[in-house]
């Protein structure tokens, strides 16, 4: 046998490949950071050198209202260390700024004060000014213009109506938005729903260009772009993380230029090549990613490029924040995987149902290859009408899946499917 952890929730899942199964570990090799600097090394210098910006403490200057927006509770943006040294940053240049922090939701549910205080420390939520947004309060939200779709943009009004915006953010591959960070803290992060749902219609999702590692003629991407310039953001500060979930890089400055950066170190740190396999198993990368399935479709799509025509995916995914959202659920229990993208493409985009692009990523995948899913989660018939197979154990997993493909068949295992870029 061969054994292989696996993130799962906040710890290691192990599994066990027969030795004459297995066929290749597909791992990017940024698994040990730039140890050769700290973590507040790599954030402040990034600061030092802005791209295509001055320094953030000169665009602070004479600014009374300040926003910062930050990731919410199902990101693992690393805001201990970031936020500290922002804060200080814009105090350096104008101590008397009224900063408000806003978290960016996009259509999850409220972060919390316990997983604010999680992510931030008791010492930040006690002493700043913090709101987190709410996609679904209209009145919360200002009309910018239109995108370059047609769709309508409206955007928190903490940020529209705020004299400088600056956004924080983490960049990792993204299963429809090419890679997530810059322009995404604004879109989905802090508009109104109908703008998220416009921006993730069927027609969008279903672009050949809506995928991961992709930027270029991408739709959703493109729409995201003009939010973030219709919003004025001013500065941006992302971060990358190796697999121990440690910065190793950091860019700051402008929109666009510092995203793109971000970008080109992050392909050059995950780009591994396709190995085709009977069975591809992998998980959504552990919690916090992991706590519902309305996630895991971004290691799904990715364990696809690696399944050939009708190959098994295995999905380590713990859901122990459940399914993930009423109408994800909903959506999913529609019919088979091909009566379900039916409905969904029947749509309008502006009728576009909460939660339906992560179930049209399942059904387009579901058409194709049988999905196990190994989780906690306590309900096995409300998975199995979902279309999914459940599972307790890898174990299991693996035995329905050698069941399905033949006690033969190869085994090639991707361990997080979502800091994994398949070329």
């Amino acid at each position: 046998m061969i054994t292989i952890p696996l993130p799962y929730h906040k710890d290691i899942a192990p599994l066990a490949v027969p030795r004459e199964n297995f066929k290749a570990l597909i791992a990017p090799r940024n698994g040990n950071g730039n140890f050769s600097r700290s973590e507040e090394e790599i954030l402040r210098e990034a600061l030092t050198v802005p791209l295509g910006t001055p320094l953030l403490r000169e665009l602070v200057r004479g600014k009374k209202r300040i926003t910062l927006v930050t990731s919410d509770h199902t990101r693992n943006m690393p805001s201990r260390k970031t936020l500290p040294i922002l804060l200080e940053e814009i105090r350096a240049g104008n101590p008397e700024a009224e900063i408000t922090l806003l978290i960016g939701t996009g259509l999850h549910r409220p972060t919390t004060e316990a997983e604010q205080r999680r992510m931030f420390g008791d010492d930040l939520v006690d002493r700043e000014t913090i709101l987190v947004n709410d996609a679904f309060r209209s009145e919360d939200f200002v009309d910018m213009g239109t995108l370059p779709s047609g769709a309508s943009c409206r955007i928190h009004r903490a940020a529209a109506e705020a004299d400088l915006l600056v956004t924080e953010g983490f960049i990792e591959p993204h299963f429809f938005a090419g890679f997530s960070g810059g322009r995404k803290s604004i879109l989905p992060g802090i508009c109104s729903a109908e703008t998220v749902n416009e921006n993730h219609c069927f027609d969008a999702i279903a672009h050949p260009r809506s995928a991961a590692g992709i930027l270029a003629g991408n739709p959703i991407h493109e729409d995201m772009v003009a939010a973030a310039r219709l919003a004025h953001v001013a500065f941006i500060f992302n971060v990358t993380l190796d697999h121990s979930k440690r910065i190793s890089g950091a860019f700051a400055g402008d929109l666009e230029a510092a995203h793109l950066a971000g970008v080109a170190f992050l392909t050059k740190e995950l780009r591994c090549d396709a190995v085709q396999g009977d069975i591809v198993v992998t998980s959504n990368g552990g919690y916090p990613l992991d706590q519902n399935l309305y996630q895991a479709p971004k290691a799904v799509a990715t364990a696809e490029k690696c399944a050939g025509e009708d190959g098994a995916i295995i999905m380590f995914a713990s859901c122990s924040d459940g399914i993930g959202g009423e109408r994800f659920e909903e959506v999913m229990r529609w019919g088979t995987p091909s009566e379900i993208e039916r409905k969904m493409a029947a749509i309008p985009p502006k009728e576009t149902i909460p939660e339906m692009w992560c179930a049209q990523v399942y059904a387009r995948i579901l058409q194709k290859h049988p999905v196990i899913l190994v989780s906690d989660y306590p309900d096995s018939d409300a998975i199995r009408a979902m279309n999914l197979i459940p599972a307790k154990s890898g174990q299991e997993a693996l035995d329905i899946a050698f069941q399905l493909k033949g006690s033969d068949a190869s085994v090639v295992v991707i361990p997080d499917g979502v800091c994994t870029l398949i070329v």
